[in-house]
C-alpha cells in the first residue's frame, strides 16, 4: 500500500511538472509570435497596417503597432526592448543616433521611402524666392545636412568645397545666391510652421501625416540610397525567426502590389531590390 501511495504521488508530481513545462513552452512560443513594431505616424505606419501586419498575422503572429511623433523615442524604445522593430529612420540617421547615444542598432532592409520636399502655402515655384525669403528646415543634424544639400541642388545656396554632404551644417554655407533666412525647427513642427514662413523643407512622413501631398511640393529631393528608410532591429535578434518573416513580409507580393498600385504611394523612392519585384 505504501509503495502504491509513493508511486501515485510520484505520478502526480511528474504530471504537474510536465504541465508546467508545457505551459512554459506554450508561453514562450506565444511570446515569440508577438511582434511589437514602432513607427512614426503616417506613411510607414500605414504600410505596416495595410500590408505588413496582415501578412504576419497570416503567419500566426500577433502584431502590435505603436506610433511615435518624433525621431528619438522609437530608438529608445527599441533599445529598452519595449518594441521589437522600428520603421522611421534612414541609415545615416540610424548610424549617427547609435553612435551619439551609445546604442546597438541594426538596419535590416530598406523600404519604399517618401522624399523630403520643399513645401509652401504662399508660393508655387522657386522663381518666387527673393532676398528676405524665409525657409524652415529640420534642426536635427542628419536631416539638416540633407536639407542644405537639397537647397544647394536647387541653386539657393552654395556649400564650402569639400564638405561631406551628409555632414553639412549652416557653418558650411559658403554663400547664398539670394539672401534667404533659414529657420531650423524640430522636424515634427515643420508642417505647422508653413503659415509662418515662405517655404519649409519637410521630411516625407511628417508632410503626408499632416495632410500634405507629394504633388503639392514645390520641389522634391532626388533621394540617394543612404536616405532610404530602413527597418531597424536589435543586433542580437537578427537570426530570430520573426526577423526572417518580417523581411519576407516586405518582399511579399502583397506589399509590392500595395506600393505599386495604390495612388497614394505614387512618388515614393524605391530601393533597388524593390524595383525588381
Amino acid at each position: 500500500m505504501k509503495r502504491f501511495s509513493f508511486l501515485f504521488t510520484l505520478f502526480i508530481l511528474l504530471l504537474a511538472g510536465t504541465a508546467g513545462c508545457s505551459s512554459s513552452s506554450s508561453s514562450a512560443q506565444e511570446e515569440k509570435k508577438t511582434i511589437t513594431i514602432g513607427a512614426t505616424a503616417g506613411p510607414y505606419s500605414d504600410q505596416i497596417r495595410e500590408a505588413i501586419q496582415p501578412y504576419l498575422e497570416k503567419k500566426g503572429y500577433n502584431v502590435k503597432l505603436v506610433e511615435f511623433n518624433d525621431y528619438v523615442q522609437p530608438n529608445i524604445a527599441l533599445h529598452q526592448k519595449s518594441i521589437d522593430v522600428n520603421v522611421f529612420q534612414n541609415s545615416m540617421y540610424l548610424k549617427n543616433f547609435a553612435r551619439t547615444h551609445h546604442m546597438q542598432l541594426h538596419p535590416l532592409i530598406s523600404i519604399p521611402t517618401v522624399p523630403i520636399g520643399l513645401y509652401s502655402k504662399k508660393h508655387s515655384s522657386l522663381d518666387e524666392i527673393k532676398d528676405g525669403t524665409t525657409i524652415a528646415l529640420p534642426n536635427e543634424p542628419v536631416n539638416e545636412a540633407r536639407a542644405l544639400t537639397m537647397l544647394e541642388q536647387l541653386g539657393i545656396l552654395k556649400l564650402k568645397p569639400g564638405v561631406e554632404p551628409t555632414k553639412a551644417s549652416e557653418n558650411d554655407i559658403a554663400q547664398f545666391y539670394k539672401k534667404v533666412i533659414l529657420k531650423p525647427l524640430d522636424p515634427a513642427q515643420l508642417p505647422r510652421a508653413l503659415g509662418d514662413v515662405d517655404y519649409a523643407l519637410i521630411n516625407g512622413n511628417y508632410a503626408l501625416s499632416s495632410g500634405l501631398k507629394l504633388t503639392e511640393a514645390v520641389a522634391l529631393e532626388k533621394t540617394p540610397d543612404y536616405y532610404l528608410i530602413v527597418v531597424t532591429i536589435r543586433p542580437e535578434d537578427k537570426d530570430k525567426p520573426f526577423v526572417n518573416d518580417l523581411i519576407a513580409a516586405y518582399r511579399s507580393k502583397e506589399f509590392a502590389k500595395l506600393i505599386k498600385k495604390d495612388p497614394k504611394y505614387k512618388g515614393y523612392v524605391w530601393p533597388d531590390w524593390f524595383k525588381k519585384q
